[in-house]
């Protein structure tokens, strides 16, 4: 494979992982949600990122032309080759953890999409624009309750506190950029993530703001996810992800 095409399948698969890791971990919640409304809400986003996943895996298998498919990436690949992003692979804890990961994430994908919908690369480009629409109902969902939450009752609000704490330090990895991404902005391929990490912490700010929600400092954000280093609840991920495909080898639906 030339060297192109192999940095552009590892950024491919990032994007993917992405979408991937925080489907599944949505996908946890069916039938497990506070309120009807929002056990359905979750569950709708669930299959809106693991159908962008698929649309990315797609594409990997295309670039990588060897006959692999879309299954080959999610579920023959072991923790150290995924590339997803630490914040998604936080465990769900209870709804304020849930929509703070959520909204951390909202923040940087539409932004994102947003600009890799002028990427040099048709395909991503498609796929930005194919997207974006569902990512932007993503952001409002979650800003909203950011906001109902952390300026409601004093228990919301200290809960959401709590939940903000705890995962700060995983914001700023998305827009910390990989050898990646730095390899593919060269062609116009990937997204500068620095370019968007104002944008994004522009928005992430004002909805605190609104939420009464005061921001904790970070020193020292985690990184590590793009590079194959991932949080040990990683392994709990892919164990209920890819436990039919490992137990029955090749099977097919």
């Amino acid at each position: 494979m030339e060297e192109v095409n192999r940095v552009k399948l590892q950024y491919v698969l990032q994007l993917a992982d992405n979408a991937m890791i925080l489907g599944q971990q949505l996908g946890e919640l069916c039938g497990h949600g506070p309120v009807l409304e929002q056990d359905i809400a979750l569950t709708n986003i669930s299959l809106d990122l693991i159908g962008e996943a698929r649309i990315l895996y797609q594409y990997a298998a295309e670039i990588d032309g060897n006959g692999k498919t879309e299954d080959d990436y999610p579920y023959k690949r072991d923790v150290l080759d995924w590339r997803n992003l630490l914040l998604v692979e936080q465990p769900n804890g209870h709804f304020g953890h849930t929509i703070v990961r959520q909204f951390m994430f909202d923040c940087y994908h539409y932004y994102h999409l947003r600009e890799m919908s002028i990427s040099s690369d048709q395909r991503l480009s498609e796929i930005a624009k194919k997207t974006l629409k569902e990512a932007t109902y993503h952001l409002k969902y979650s800003s909203e309750w950011i906001i109902r939450l952390g300026d409601g009752t004093s228990e919301s609000h200290q809960k959401m506190k709590e939940a903000l704490s705890d995962r700060i330090t995983y914001f700023d990895e998305a827009f910390i950029p990989s050898k990646i991404e730095k390899e593919e902005s060269l062609f116009g391929i990937a997204v500068d993530c620095e370019k968007i990490k104002s944008q994004a912490w522009n928005k992430f700010k004002s909805v605190c703001e609104q939420a009464t929600l005061t921001i904790p400092t970070v020193e020292y954000p985690q990184k590590g996810g793009k590079d194959g280093l991932h949080t040990e609840h990683f392994g709990f991920i892919l164990s209920d992800l890819q436990f039919i495909q490992r137990a029955y080898p090749n099977s097919n639906w």
